[in-house]
């Protein structure tokens, strides 16, 4: 029992560090060497080694033959993509978190509700990024309770089963992070309706967020996009909604109905 319980271990630590590897990557890390990835995980350089190159013959990364650096493929890239929602398939989300960037100089986070937890999927540093989140990325997981991104998704549950759910993250929570659940509730109910809500970002930054929901997605499976700024920022809420606002209708419009004579014409001897 025990030998299966250690395999199960083994093979569990292997998925974690391959998941750590691709997620090293963003705009700030377009290459990688195998002591970038000892330094950030903390891990063994042999086996950091041997997992690159396995990686490698996989044809999910490159190894540049001269420095010897590595970076993603677009078969990395493109995995899982095929059953993913079209806004998430075509890079509407990406382009959207792009824009949020560029126009507010902050950083974005792109999160999703994994059990009763908050994680985030992709983080974007803004010139603006603040010292508290700058080892933040994609990955990492809270408790729904500490943040604003949380309350929202939260927000999306049929309240009896919501209630549910924030008593056992009250149950679960230490003693530091235990709440009134009353107040608790009052903060998701007034999520409900406005569908975005200003808050604590979490994740032990102490910044705060405007956090707003990713529309058209299915039930159960939330997605937020939150905007991170420091409390002492001068930041005007209206103008950040606005442009949260604009940018949702610019990147993920609402779909255009569908026209049997506005299909794709097909050519029967194309191939």
């Amino acid at each position: 029992m025990s030998g299966k319980t250690s395999s199960s271990s083994n093979k569990a630590k292997i998925a974690r560090r391959v998941i750590e590897v691709l997620e090293y990557f963003d705009d700030a890390h377009r290459e990688a060497t195998v002591m970038d990835i000892v330094r950030r995980y903390n891990r063994p350089q042999s086996s950091t080694s041997e997992l690159l190159s396995s990686l490698v013959e996989l044809g999910l990364l490159h190894k540049d033959p001269y420095s010897r650096a590595y970076s993603l493929t677009p078969r990395a890239a493109l995995i899982g993509t095929s059953g993913q929602p079209e806004l998430v398939r075509d890079g509407r989300i990406v382009r959207l978190m792009d824009r949020l960037v560029a126009q507010t100089g902050l950083s974005v986070a792109l999160h999703s509700m994994v059990g009763m937890d908050v994680q985030i999927v992709n983080w974007r540093h803004g010139p603006r990024a603040l010292a508290a989140t700058r080892e933040l990325a994609g990955g990492v997981k809270e408790p729904l309770a500490r943040s604003a991104a949380g309350w929202l998704m939260l927000s999306t549950i049929a309240r009896q089963r919501c209630e549910g759910m924030v008593r056992r993250l009250n149950a679960e929570a230490e003693e530091q992070a235990k709440f009134a659940f009353p107040e608790m509730m009052a903060r998701i109910d007034a999520c409900r309706e406005p569908r975005h809500a200003f808050g604590p970002a979490g994740f032990g930054t102490g910044a705060e967020a405007l956090c707003g929901l990713v529309p058209r997605q299915p039930d159960g499976h939330p997605l937020v996009i939150s905007l991170v700024y420091g409390k002492d920022d001068k930041v005007n809420p209206e103008a950040l909604f606005q442009c949260l606002r604009d940018a949702m209708v610019a990147c993920l419009p609402d779909p255009a109905p569908q026209h049997p004579q506005a299909s794709v014409e097909h050519f029967s001897h194309a191939a």
